[in-house]
C-alpha cells in the first residue's frame, strides 16, 4: 500500500479495483484541520480524468501491474497481433485499445504492453521510431530558408508534417509523444 507520503506524479494508485496514474498533486496545510493531498487522477483503463482528495495519512492500494515485452507482428482488419517475447502468446488489440499509439507501429517493432489483472490496458511505444515516407508532395526549391513543411504519409499509416527537403523513400525519424518530425535518417 502506499501513504500520501509517497505520492509523485506518475506513481500508479489503485482505487475501488481501478489503476490510475497521478498526472499532478498538491500538499495543503490549511490554518486550521488536518492537512490533505489534492490528486488529479487518470484512469489507465478508460483515460478519464478526475480530481480526488486526500487527508494527509490515507493509504491506498498498489495496482496488479505488469508490463511485457511485446512484438508486433502484423495488422489485419483493424485487428494487431502482438507476440510476447518472453512465452511467444500472443495478444490481439484493436485499433480502439491502442488509440493514436497504432500510428506509430511496424512489423518486427518491440514495445511494452501493460496489463492489470492479466488483462491488457495498453501500448507504450518507444520515444522515437523510425519509418519510411510513402507519400509525399515534391518541395518547392528556394522554400527551405523559411523553415517551411509539408504533410508526409509514413508506411504506418500516419500523416505528419516534415520538412520540404524529405522526400518519398526516405526514412524519418518521429517523437511517438509529440507526433513530430526529429530528423532524416540516412
Amino acid at each position: 500500500m502506499y501513504s500520501t507520503t509517497d505520492f509523485r506524479k506518475g506513481l500508479k494508485i489503485e482505487i475501488e479495483g481501478e489503476p490510475y496514474i497521478i498526472v499532478d498533486f498538491q500538499h495543503v496545510k490549511p490554518g486550521k484541520g488536518g492537512a490533505f493531498v489534492r490528486t488529479r487522477l487518470k484512469s489507465l483503463v478508460s483515460g478519464n480524468v478526475i480530481d480526488q482528495t486526500f487527508r494527509s495519512g490515507d493509504r491506498v492500494d498498489k495496482p496488479d501491474l505488469e508490463e511485457r515485452g511485446m512484438q508486433f507482428l502484423y495488422e489485419t482488419g483493424g485487428e494487431f497481433h502482438f507476440m510476447d517475447t518472453q512465452t511467444f502468446e500472443q495478444l490481439f488489440l484493436t485499433a480502439d485499445q491502442l488509440g493514436e499509439k497504432k500510428d506509430y507501429l511496424k512489423e518486427n517493432l518491440v514495445i511494452k504492453a501493460l496489463f492489470h489483472n492479466k488483462r491488457p490496458l495498453g501500448i507504450e511505444t518507444p520515444m522515437f521510431v523510425e519509418l519510411k515516407v510513402v507519400q509525399s508532395e515534391p518541395g518547392v526549391r528556394g522554400d527551405t530558408a523559411t523553415g517551411a513543411t509539408k504533410p508526409a504519409t509514413l508506411e504506418s499509416g500516419a500523416v505528419i508534417q516534415v520538412p520540404l527537403f524529405v522526400e518519398v523513400g526516405d526514412i524519418v525519424r518521429i517523437d511517438t509523444r509529440t507526433r513530430e518530425y526529429i530528423t532524416r535518417v540516412k
